[in-house]
């Protein structure tokens, strides 16, 4: 079967794909425009015609400060981007969300596999190895709080596995969480160690 990213973000839009994340995309005369959601309407935006232009206007967020976290609801607006073909599409949405296209190929396929958190903690070493002591109300807390802040859909949980596979709109291309990430295991450091566990 194809694994070509590309190929598959092609055939995506071509068949009505229309939203990720907080970006809206359209067929134009000069290929797919990309936009914030927001900008709908506007006829004032910046234009830009080259996909690397997406690195600069993901890192910050509307007040100047850095975007730590590009799936989280920050993305500033006033802009569009124009691109030529679905590979300048893709190179644009990797500087937006990395690694998300390739993501949600792998999961229309059925090879992504979540990861519960408690593996992802059996991994960790060093100074990280004290996560493993985190509580499940802990992790609780933490996934309601931290994981609230970003767009992607979390497809693990913190110990058993959800054999249940999603299913989204065809017009959007969803942005999904299948382990958790390094921003969630630093915080849970923080949880084990407020609460009095060694490091």
């Amino acid at each position: 079967m194809n694994r070509n990213v590309n190929s598959a973000l092609a055939d995506w839009l071509v068949r009505g794909g229309e939203k990720i994340g907080q970006i809206a995309v359209a067929h134009v005369h000069a290929g797919w425009e990309l936009r914030h959601v927001e900008d709908a309407a506007r006829t004032d935006l910046a234009l830009h015609e080259n996909a690397d232009a997406a690195r600069h206007i993901a890192n910050l967020d509307a007040a100047g400060n850095f975007r730590p976290l590009k799936t989280a609801p920050t993305l500033v607006r006033g802009w569009r981007l124009v691109l030529p073909d679905a590979a300048a599409v893709r190179r644009a949405l990797d500087y937006f969300y990395p690694a998300m296209t390739g993501v949600w190929l792998s999961h229309t396929r059925g090879e992504l596999v979540p990861v519960v958190l408690r593996n992802t903690l059996a991994r960790q070493t060093g100074m990280y190895r004290v996560t493993q002591k985190l509580t499940d109300a802990q992790a609780r807390t933490l996934i309601d709080g931290l994981c609230a802040g970003c767009l992607k859909h979390r497809l693990w949980e913190i110990a058993a596995p959800n054999s249940e596979r999603p299913s989204f709109p065809k017009n959007s291309l969803p942005l999904l969480c299948h382990e958790a990430c390094n921003l969630l295991v630093a915080k849970a450091r923080e949880a084990v160690k407020k609460a009095g566990g060694s490091a």
